[in-house]
């Protein structure tokens, strides 16, 4: 029953300011027949009341309008002050419900203003009705802290409403944020299970496609080579599916934070690379330039899938049975160079960004570890991958932004 009148309060606030305005001029009755005494008391009354129903009318509008209504009750009470009437609580509720509105919806400086105007006309006008002071702290000292009063709430109330629109302004951003923030975990882990994914099965695929073909054409003139054909297609396959599984094995893992089963592929893993391709009929030349010095995981494994992948390419693309693998190290970063010398048909591998998902996945690899990559074709003819990554770990820079 409660919560039901006040909503219904709320929603209707006319009809309370209205309920309010009627309540207020009722209790001006009483009000303007007090005196102190017998021989001070004013001849007649209606004049008190005509300036309370004034004053009292015009509350209805003390939400929106709350500037002139303030004006208008201090005016009645001025007039009722000079008429010799005794400023009392039951003559100023008027005024003192318009100063507690002024101060709950204007700023600051308005509320100070014309409280301080209020005190002075009321205080002033009963001073100059009554100037000698037989009700002085009736006619002084009890208006004055009968209009401060009021004021002082109303801000306190406004204050209140401000840091309650702040507070859940705040919320309302943090949800924002919270919700924005996951939405781009969830596209970065969508990206990532799109690259391990897209670098397991795209390597090894085409590398079983190259190994089929060559065993399909060895089948009759060379069967002993054809032979030794399938039995790798047999290894390519089940090292495809062991990675697919360990792949598949993390993604439903509920723990994270446990090692897995199987170490990531890196750079000690590039001469077997480099042998199933040799297998396949790719001759893949590996070359080393520098004191070879430890990379991170991160970095570790990003070099290796992107070899993995430059290699697939030039096996699913180029024109060509032969491929470079350049590794250059320096005091702080590792460059790899994977070249080709044959020619790459326009439609299966364009030097454009993000014209392919291989050349994407390796592109959003360097760049999660601080490096970056290049890709396109080389003028004397074929395509060439180029990457530089730093040898120790890579932390990102934390955004500032508010």
């Amino acid at each position: 029953m409660t919560t039901t009148w006040q909503g219904h309060l709320r929603n209707h606030p006319r009809t309370v300011d209205s309920a309010l305005a009627v309540v207020l001029f009722v209790v001006a009755f009483p009000g303007s027949m007090y005196s102190v005494s017998d021989a001070a008391a004013p001849d007649r009354w209606w004049p008190c009341v005509l300036l309370a129903g004034i004053s009292c009318t015009t509350l209805v509008w003390r939400r929106t309008r709350p500037r002139p209504v303030t004006a208008v009750a201090v005016l009645c009470a001025t007039g009722m002050a000079l008429a010799g009437y005794v400023m009392t609580a039951l003559l100023l509720a008027p005024l003192m419900v318009a100063l507690y509105s002024l101060a709950a919806h204007t700023e600051r400086t308005t509320t100070r203003n014309l409280t301080l105007a209020a005190v002075i006309l009321v205080a002033g006008a009963a001073l100059i009705a009554d100037p000698a002071g037989d009700a002085l702290a009736l006619n002084v000292i009890g208006p004055v802290a009968w209009l401060l009063l009021p004021a002082a709430l109303g801000s306190t109330a406004r204050f209140r409403r401000a840091y309650l629109e702040s507070v859940h302004a705040r919320a309302e951003y943090a949800e924002r944020t919270r919700e924005e923030e996951a939405r781009h975990r969830v596209a970065e882990e969508r990206m990532r299970i799109a690259r391990e994914l897209h670098d397991v099965s795209a390597h090894h695929l085409a590398l079983a496609n190259a190994q089929a073909t060559t065993a399909a054409l060895l089948i009759r003139s060379h069967p002993a080579q054809a032979e030794k054909m399938v039995n790798a297609l047999g290894d390519t396959t089940a090292a495809a599916l062991r990675e697919l599984k360990a792949s598949v094995g993390l993604l439903r893992r509920s723990d994270a934070s446990e090692d897995s089963t199987q170490p990531a592929p890196g750079l000690a893993q590039l001469p077997d690379l480099v042998a199933a391709h040799t297998a396949a009929g790719l001759t893949v030349t590996l070359t080393a330039h520098g004191q070879p010095q430890p990379l991170s995981p991160g970095a570790d494994l990003t070099a290796y899938r992107i070899v993995q992948e430059a290699l697939a390419n030039v096996a699913k693309h180029a024109r060509t049975s032969t491929a470079e693998v350049d590794l250059v190290y320096t005091h702080d970063r590792l460059a790899i160079t994977v070249t080709d010398h044959g020619t790459v048909p326009s439609t299966a591998t364009d030097s454009t960004p993000g014209s392919g998902y291989g050349l994407i996945g390796m592109r959003e690899r360097a760049l999660s570890v601080g490096g970056h990559l290049r890709a396109g074709h080389r003028p004397t003819g074929g395509f060439e991958v180029s990457t530089e990554l730093p040898l120790h770990p890579y932390a990102p820079a934390e955004d500032s932004t508010p």
